[in-house]
């Protein structure tokens, strides 16, 4: 049996539901494609020596030495070590949070939960951040303005970037050989 579309209100009790679940974590955490960042409440007379904080490829423990840990699991997916970090912060209120940053592997792939024994997120539902062209490599930079460039001439009914490229050599080759009718040339 193919599944069926959720009604509007079995959406929103399993948004709600999902909401509620990740209030209960004691932890909080947000994503990009790229990253996946964990927050901690800890007491405010707490130093970095009095936690244990343990970032592995695949596993993440962190909590307080000589307590059970506030967050312990296999990571869904796989990170840089290397490239993940954490920090301890004083808030204004007198406590402190511990930021712990995961790079992901793969730069391409939501993450349903942080460890895997946790409640999921419906993923399908994530939209993403909008990213500035600035912030794209070269190459992919001018991919993606060849391809909204093209997608407005399109729009407004006139040839994409490559359209006229061939327009453009048939009009030379056409200057250069006015002898020829082209007129009923076709461009494929």
């Amino acid at each position: 049996m193919a599944d069926k579309e959720p009604n509007p209100a079995e959406e929103a009790a399993a948004r709600a539901r999902e909401k509620a679940e990740q209030e209960a974590l004691p932890y909080k955490w947000t994503q990009t494609i790229g990253d996946l960042d964990v927050t901690l409440t800890v007491p405010g007379n707490l130093k970095a020596r009095d936690l244990t904080i343990d970032i592995k490829k695949t596993s993440l423990s962190a909590g307080i030495k000589g307590q059970d840990p506030i967050i312990k699991g296999t990571l869904p997916h796989p990170i840089h070590v290397d490239e993940s970090t954490w920090t301890l912060t004083s808030t204004p209120d007198g406590n402190k949070v511990v930021e712990i940053h995961l790079d992901k592997v793969n730069k391409m792939e939501w993450w349903g939960h942080v460890v895997t024994d946790a409640p999921k997120i419906d993923v399908t539902k994530i939209v993403p951040e909008n990213s500035k062209l600035g912030d794209l490599d070269g190459e992919t930079r001018g991919m993606v303005e060849k391809m909204m460039y093209d997608q407005r001439q399109k729009e407004m009914g006139k040839p994409t970037s490559d359209e006229q490229k061939k327009l453009d050599i048939l009009k030379k080759f056409q200057e250069q050989h006015p002898e020829l009718d082209l007129s009923k040339a076709k461009m494929s």
